[in-house]
């Protein structure tokens, strides 16, 4: 009976030793499937060259891994028991991607990896989850996931503290390209501004630009960035341009004035301070260009218009003349000084007035028509028939002696008296021994030429000598002389005196 009682208070002791063994070792860790499900930070981890580069917050506690740290063997340890098929390698240098389902089919999660650019991608998925979410279709959804793996643009999520969340994979890339800074960011932003010019260094040296627009959320800010070097880039060369031209025109004695597409005042240079005699101050507020006419007009450096009334008119067609490239006049103005003013213009609607003081111009090209004229009329009275041709036979001068000698003024002519068409007159009115070819040859010659002459004798019986004299620029002076003191016009057919 004793021995029945010791076997049964063993048998008991043995039992209730084994359920406590049972409780006290049960497995306590959480699986990933309660875990990926309990957690609304998905567990995700990037890979580069095997080795952790980023984790969520929720994959590095649940896995104790740290980025640059550990390695792809690490995470290949903790999921092998629940995805066997889970790959050896990371793949590098792979592209497309994967699903793996977990061993145990009641396990709500699937595991997916990406490749892309050298980099693997490895998140898990709560099944479940994804299904309840909004109730978009797979169809739906994966558009969009497509999208946004795709897009060119850099786009991550800023958390309240100021810390990068969510990104994308340009994102990545552009972080592996320039580095962050010491607080995880890409750039240093600004968040009063939605929009905001963004710069940074690459390996090489050389400073890239973006343009970060950001729009505020709930829990912090989603930013997307543009690639716009090149645009600085060109901005630059193009104020280092306009600099240059600046300094060039700097240096003209001619007034310019560039007006931009707006009608504005944009580009002027000191001579147009000096001959509109507006001040500077007033050039720079960047004047239209129906106010800088006016501004000329009341600094009486425009000639005073006949009807105040038809003024804004008038300048209104000045400036659609300068539009087409059609505008070129000379103003006089009351002081006695000559403007040459010319519009002309521009591409992308720019118009550019050229001002140029005129007057030592017109002074002298006055002064050298007043001293020809004087020469002329000198000429005028002299006994001998001098006529002038250039150097391509065409007649340029002849005096009253001339004219009265054999009848011509060329002045009255249509066209152009050449010495072909003076030779066929004089011909007309000579004997016919003269050989007026020789005095074509003569004109023609271009060159250092002898003096010639010859004798004629018209028809009437008047002789006369005929002097060839080359000139400067290779012209020639053709003189007909007599021995009489007065010369006979041919027309009255009276005989010369001898």
């Amino acid at each position: 009976m004793l021995a029945n009682s010791e076997i049964i208070f063993v048998t008991l002791i043995a039992a209730l030793t084994a359920f406590i063994a049972r409780y006290f070792l049960k497995d306590t860790r959480t699986p990933v499937a309660s875990l990926a499900a309990e957690n609304s930070d998905p567990l995700s981890f990037l890979f580069d060259d095997g080795v952790l580069h980023h984790a969520s917050t929720s994959a590095m506690q649940r896995f104790s891994l740290a980025p640059g740290t550990h390695v792809w063997d690490d995470l290949r340890g903790g999921m092998l028991g629940q995805f066997p098929d889970f790959p050896e390698r990371p793949g590098v240098g792979a592209t497309g991607s994967m699903k793996l389902r977990p061993a145990q089919s009641s396990d709500r999660v699937e595991l997916e990896m990406n490749w892309r650019d050298g980099m693997c991608w490895v998140q898990l998925n709560d099944v479940a989850e994804n299904s309840r979410q909004s109730g978009l279709s797979a169809r739906e959804t994966g558009p969009m996931e497509r999208c946004v793996r795709t897009m060119v643009q850099p786009a991550w999520e800023v958390n309240a503290n100021g810390r990068v969340g969510w990104h994308n994979d340009a994102y990545d890339l552009l972080e592996r390209r320039l580095g962050t800074l010491q607080d995880g960011n890409l750039f240093s932003l600004d968040g009063t501004k939605n929009t905001q010019r963004c710069s940074a260094i690459n390996a090489k040296g050389h400073k890239e630009w973006f343009e970060v627009v950001t729009h505020q959320t709930e829990t912090g800010s989603m930013n997307h960035a543009t690639p716009i070097t090149a645009l600085v880039n060109a901005e630059e060369a193009q104020r280092t341009f306009v600099q240059t031209l600046a300094k060039t025109f700097a240096h003209l004695p001619v007034g310019l004035a560039i007006f931009d597409r707006r009608g504005q005042l944009g580009i002027f240079n000191p001579a147009l301070v000096d001959l509109s005699g507006l001040q500077a101050s007033f050039l720079a507020t960047q004047p239209t260009m129906m106010a800088f006419f006016d501004a000329l007009r009341e600094n009486r450096r425009m000639p005073e218009p006949k009807n105040y009334r038809s003024w804004r008119q008038d300048i209104a067609d000045v400036i659609t003349a300068a539009s087409d490239g059609q505008y070129h006049e000379t103003w006089t103005l009351e002081d006695g000084r000559t403007y040459s003013v010319q519009g002309r213009p521009h591409p992308d609607g720019a118009t550019a007035f050229l001002i140029e003081d005129i007057s030592a111009e017109i002074t002298l090209s006055r002064s050298y028509r007043a001293e020809v004229e004087q020469f002329e009329t000198l000429l005028d009275t002299v006994d001998d028939a001098l006529v002038v041709f250039s150097s391509t036979g065409v007649l340029t001068f002849c005096n009253a002696a001339y004219r009265k000698m054999w009848g011509q003024n060329p002045e009255a002519a249509f066209a152009d008296v050449t010495v072909h068409d003076a030779a066929k007159l004089w011909q007309d009115k000579a004997q016919k021994d003269t050989d007026w070819s020789k005095l074509i040859r003569f004109t023609t010659v271009i060159g250092p030429r002898p003096v010639d002459n010859f004798d004629l004798t018209l028809t009437q019986g008047t002789k006369l000598r005929c002097t060839l004299c080359p000139l400067a620029t290779d012209a020639t002076l053709v003189r007909f002389s007599q021995n009489a003191n007065a010369v006979v016009p041919i027309e009255s057919g009276a005989p010369a005196d001898h």
